[in-house]
């Protein structure tokens, strides 16, 4: 009886220590299946904006980038993907091991009730039943194996209840196994197929290469051209900035033109904004990251070093930007044979929308989060619609990354 005690005691204790891990393994699971829906849908995006004409009048150094861009993004689905592999090998692995413990669970039973059914039939004459109770030497202990006889039987119907649900739930664990095992099938199946996508992009990729290799010149002359339409683009922005904090300041008595000097009202929108952080809205309503923040080598020629202070995303044709919180137009840019721009100031944080085609706000106009301030230019030359976002504090800058939501 001893032994029974502590064989069931046990397997209490495997069932709750098995349950933990499988919950947050559960949960891992479908946050993985989320980012992986979220690397295809962006893989799409990547397709569809960014490669929308090139076989026509694509700008091939654009097309060097989004293909490279495409890549890095594939290669993370291979990754999550093998992730997702992995997570649900140990889910069949602990479900293996439940079906085990179950089946010893069923044989214990099916033993214990074996032994009732037998003991049961040895006394089960109506008179065996009498004699027993009125073999008692007095009326307690007839009471008491009247209680016994209840008891023995409440005893031998839970055991057969407890027969059928723990056959049920092997059934379930089987189903759950064959489920799990499919799920595993389909996912090596769609890595499979991602790899061989991926190998065509590397193929095609290097095709792209060969034929830049081939005007070489022209390619050089045409990045250096960027680095210097970018350059022009930044001095611009932070010379509008620090003017900015310079009239705001001088209005206040200060002479700083590095950092903004907060009225109680504009200290009271920096704080809200910066609780914001990681949960910014998008700049516009559906796009994709084309170009990241920060220092990046060529593609082409990776010994040149390129530097982009905000982020590019390239969004549908018509599309609009719109302001990622609430604030003040502090300023209007037009760079001369480029496009414009608006920066708008949140506290002491500046956000900057560039390459817009038409402007909807001006300078002083106050604006909410989700406003409207213009639209996003689309070029004549490859057909790509690309806005240039910027943001800062005070005049330092800051990774737009770290701040939009999952940009």
């Amino acid at each position: 009886m001893t032994n029974k005690i502590s064989y069931y005691l046990y397997c209490l204790i495997l069932t709750i220590l098995v349950s933990v891990p499988l919950h947050a393994q559960t949960s891992e699971q479908k946050a993985l299946e989320a980012k992986r829906e979220r690397l295809q849908k962006e893989i799409k995006e990547i397709n569809r904006l960014l490669f929308a004409e090139k076989k026509e009048r694509g700008n091939v150094l654009d097309q060097m980038n989004a293909l490279d861009q495409k890549i890095n993004v594939r290669q993370e689905l291979i990754r999550v993907t093998n992730q997702q592999s992995n997570l649900l090998n140990r889910q069949i692995n602990v479900n293996i091991r439940s079906i085990s413990k179950l089946r010893e669970d069923l044989k214990i039973l099916r033993e214990d009730y074996a032994n009732l059914i037998q003991k049961s039939y040895q006394n089960k004459s109506q008179s065996n039943r009498l004699m027993f109770l009125l073999s008692a030497e007095n009326f307690y202990q007839a009471f008491k194996r009247l209680q016994y006889m209840e008891q023995y039987a409440k005893h031998r119907k839970k055991q057969g209840e407890d027969i059928i649900k723990k056959t049920d739930e092997l059934a379930a664990l089987n189903k759950d196994l064959v489920g799990q095992r499919k799920s595993k099938e389909r996912l090596l199946a769609e890595n499979r197929k991602v790899k061989n996508e991926l190998f065509t992009e590397i193929e095609a990729q290097k095709n792209l290469l060969r034929s830049i290799r081939q005007n070489e010149s022209k390619y050089t002359t045409a990045i250096s051209q960027k680095r210097k339409e970018a350059r022009k683009i930044d001095r611009e922005i932070e010379r509008l900035i620090k003017n900015a904090i310079a009239s705001t300041n001088k209005k206040a008595g200060k002479s700083s033109r590095t950092k903004f000097v907060l009225t109680p009202e504009a200290q009271l929108v920096a704080n809200n904004f910066s609780a914001n952080k990681g949960k910014l809205i998008w700049p516009v309503e559906k796009g994709i990251k084309s170009q990241g923040y920060g220092v990046y080598a060529d593609k082409l020629y990776p010994g040149i070093k390129h530097r982009n202070n905000g982020v590019t995303i390239a969004t549908d044709q018509g599309s609009q930007a719109r302001a990622i919180f609430e604030g003040e137009v502090i300023a209007i840019i037009s760079v001369p044979g480029g496009s414009r721009g608006v920066t708008i100031k949140h506290g002491n944080y500046i956000s900057t929308y560039y390459n817009l085609s038409k402007l909807y706000v001006q300078k002083g106009d106050r604006v909410a989060a989700k406003e409207v301030i213009g639209d996003i230019y689309t070029s004549r030359f490859d057909g790509t619609t690309k806005l240039k976002f910027y943001l800062y504090e005070d005049s330092n800058r800051l990774n737009p990354e770290d701040w939009i939501y999952q940009l």
